[in-house]
């Protein structure tokens, strides 16, 4: 066998395993999460200016939905209304000298959508998400900066619920 024999015959090797694996991942019912749909084609964000939550809300929403996000809330379809955000940081274990070992992260996030005009999209609900760190007392920069990704994916998890929720709300009936 030739050397470039043996490149063909490689080549084809790969190109099978990829198509077995591209048939598997297909079979069950993998695909990538593409654009949804939500029932609305505008929607104001009630958060505070200069809130992160909001900043990558809208910004999902404008990349993954075919939905806009506009600036005046008499011209949306939906507003999304502000209950409540809390960041929380809870004590779960202490040493024998009563110093802190592990902390409990907790996201909060409370809000409620509707039309403006008394029809509810999605009522008030709730997304909670909370994340398990160590502490170690001699490496304090350390714990902040991880702290302060962990915050930050929590974010990004919430986000993502949150679209999930907008994605399967009911329009409102005409009353």
């Amino acid at each position: 066998m030739s050397w470039s024999d043996a490149l063909r015959a490689r080549g084809r090797r790969r190109l099978l395993l990829a198509g077995v694996l591209s048939v598997g991942a297909a079979g069950c019912g993998f695909r990538l999460r593409g654009e949804r749909t939500l029932p609305f084609d505008t929607i104001f964000l009630g958060f505070p200016p200069n809130s992160p939550l909001g900043a990558e809300l809208s910004r999902n929403i404008l990349a993954g939905t075919n939905t806009r996000v506009v600036t005046d809330r008499s011209q949306a379809q939906a507003v999304l209304e502000v209950l409540g955000e809390q960041r929380e940081r809870e004590v779960l274990a202490v040493n024998a000298q009563g110093k802190t070992r592990e902390y409990q992260l907790r996201l909060r996030f409370a809000f409620r959508v509707h039309d403006g005009k008394g029809g509810e999209y999605v009522p008030a609900s709730a997304v909670a998400i909370q994340r398990d760190i160590a502490f170690n007392e001699s490496q304090v920069l350390a714990r902040e900066a991880e702290e302060a990704v962990l915050f930050r994916d929590m974010q990004g998890d919430l986000v993502q619920q949150v679209l999930r929720r907008l994605a399967a709300a009911q329009v409102p009936r005409a009353g």
